[in-house]
C-alpha cells in the first residue's frame, strides 16, 4: 500500500484494485495548475476511485474534483453532508454522510466520526488495514490570543470527539492529522493528545501548507510515543506503509 501526499491536507491511498483521494486541495505541482501526481497518473490508475471530503472549507474540497467524472464517469464520491448543506455539490454528485454514519462496499467500509471545525473525519478500513484521516478535527485553539475558557472549550470538545473514537478503535495503523504551527506555541497538543489515547502505528502530519518544519516537528514526540513518523519534504512524495 502507497500514502501519496498531494499538498495541505490531500492525500491518496494506492492499494491493490483501488486509490482513495481525500480532501483534494490543490494537485502535487507547484509551478502549473492542475498538473501533478492526481491529474498525470491517479487519475489514470486501473481499479476503484473514490474521492472523499471531510467538509466544506476550500482547503479540503475543491469543486474541480467534480469535473473528473468526464474522465472517470465510475469515481465514487464520498462527502461530508456540510458540502451538500453549504451548496458546494449537487444532492445527485455524492454519497454524503454524517458522524456516526458509514459507507460499506465489497472493496471497504469508510465510517463517519466527529469534527471540532466542521464536517467530518473519516475512518477507513481497506485490505485490513484501518486508516484515520482527521479532517479539521484537532484541539484548536490560539493560546496567545484564546481566552482561558476558550482553551478549556476547544480542550474538552476535542477530547470528547476522540473519547468515541476510542471507544470504536482503540488502535489504528495509519494516521493523518493535523501539525499546523500558525496556531502558536501549543499547535501540536491535539496530536500529541491523539498518540496518547489512541495508539498510533504511523502517524502523518498534515494541513501545514508549505510549513513542512513545522508539520515534521512533531517527529520526536511521535517517535516518543511509539509511532512510525512520516517525514514530509515536498508536494507529491510517495511512501510505503
Amino acid at each position: 500500500m502507497i500514502l501519496d501526499y498531494i499538498y495541505h491536507s490531500g492525500f491518496a491511498i494506492e492499494a491493490e484494485g483501488v486509490t482513495l483521494i481525500i480532501d483534494y486541495y490543490k494537485d502535487s505541482s507547484e509551478t502549473e495548475l492542475n498538473k501533478g501526481i492526481v491529474h498525470d497518473r491517479l487519475l489514470q490508475r486501473p481499479g476503484k476511485l473514490y474521492v472523499l471530503a471531510s467538509h466544506f472549507h476550500p482547503d479540503h474540497f475543491n469543486r474541480e474534483v467534480l469535473t473528473w467524472k468526464e474522465q472517470r464517469p465510475d469515481i465514487i464520491y464520498i462527502f461530508s453532508k456540510d458540502i451538500l448543506k453549504h451548496h458546494r455539490a449537487q444532492k445527485e454528485d455524492a454519497i454524503y454522510i454524517n458522524k456516526g454514519e458509514e459507507y460499506e462496499d465489497d472493496m471497504l467500509r469508510i465510517q463517519a466520526f466527529g469534527s471540532t471545525d466542521v464536517g467530518i473525519s473519516f475512518l477507513i478500513h481497506l485490505q485490513g488495514k484501518s486508516i484515520f484521516h482527521a479532517g479539521d478535527l484537532n484541539n484548536w485553539h490560539w493560546s496567545e490570543e484564546s481566552t482561558e475558557q476558550e482553551i478549556r472549550k476547544a480542550e474538552g470538545d476535542f477530547l470528547t470527539e476522540i473519547k468515541y473514537l476510542q471507544a470504536a478503535v482503540p488502535a489504528i495503523d495509519l494516521v493523518m492529522f493535523p501539525v499546523d504551527r500558525r496556531m502558536g506555541k501549543d499547535y501540536m497538543k491535539g496530536a500529541q493528545q491523539f498518540i496518547e489515547r489512541i495508539k498510533t502505528t504511523i502517524f502523518v502530519p498534515m494541513h501545514f501548507s508549505e510549513d513542512y518544519e513545522g508539520g515534521n516537528a512533531f517527529r520526536s514526540i511521535a517517535e516518543a510515543g511509539g509511532c512510525r513518523f512520516i517525514t514530509i519534504t515536498h508536494r507529491g512524495e510517495s511512501f510505503d506503509i
